[in-house]
């Protein structure tokens, strides 16, 4: 089977995508580049965590860097501060579906576990994946923050995970845990959401 699969610089996504590749799932990997709210260094451990991750596999890895500041910055300007976190979520969802639609995947995949952050609340999860038909799989839902670092040594990944790297510095200070969709949707009717997904494919490099 074919996956898109979400793939940041941090500890979890990659082992995500490891626990896919070991399934045997022919993985497409999406990078939301967010500079200028990340730095250089995000994308350059991303790509070389890929690397790592085909090294493992000893597959290829059509991977894409998808433009998402421009996103980001509209849903600053346009939406309440609290709910940019599950915002931004559902626009990578629906980026990651088109882009599956393109590459005939029949799902896409995140490093998501349930409560590590606010975005990853089940209220949120559920609100953010209303956004798209695709199926979202989430390897790491019942893994606690221990296991996921003890499978991310294992592979060899945690050590360039946690190397420097500016975190995304859009995040608000009080990001919504329980988003509801109606409020969202009301959020979402202040952007234009499908050009800024039609625009962040166009936009997107492949390597």
């Amino acid at each position: 089977m074919k996956v898109v699969s979400l793939v940041s610089g941090g500890i979890d996504s990659p082992v995500s995508t490891h626990l896919l590749l070991e399934r045997g799932a022919d993985i497409i990997a999406v990078h939301f580049d967010n500079r200028p709210f990340t730095d250089d260094k995000q994308l350059n451990k991303t790509l070389e965590l890929i690397k790592t991750l085909e090294e493992l596999s000893g597959k290829r890895i059509k991977t894409y860097i998808v433009p998402h500041g421009p996103a980001q910055t509209t849903i600053a300007r346009n939406a309440h501060r609290r709910y940019q976190c599950v915002l931004c979520r559902r626009m990578m969802y629906r980026i990651a579906e088109r882009i599956a639609r393109e590459e005939g995947a029949v799902a896409i995949a995140t490093g998501e576990s349930l409560g590590q952050v606010a975005s990853q609340t089940l209220a949120n999860l559920r609100t953010e994946e209303q956004s798209i038909e695709i199926p979202v799989l989430r390897p790491l839902i019942g893994l606690d923050k221990v296991e996921i670092v003890r499978i991310a040594k294992k592979i060899g990944t945690f050590e360039l995970s946690i190397s420097p790297g500016l975190c995304c510095t859009i995040v608000p200070d009080k990001p919504s845990t329980q988003a509801r969709l109606n409020a969202i949707l009301e959020e979402e009717g202040r952007i234009d959401v499908e050009s800024l997904v039609e625009d962040a494919v166009k936009g997107a490099e492949v390597v």
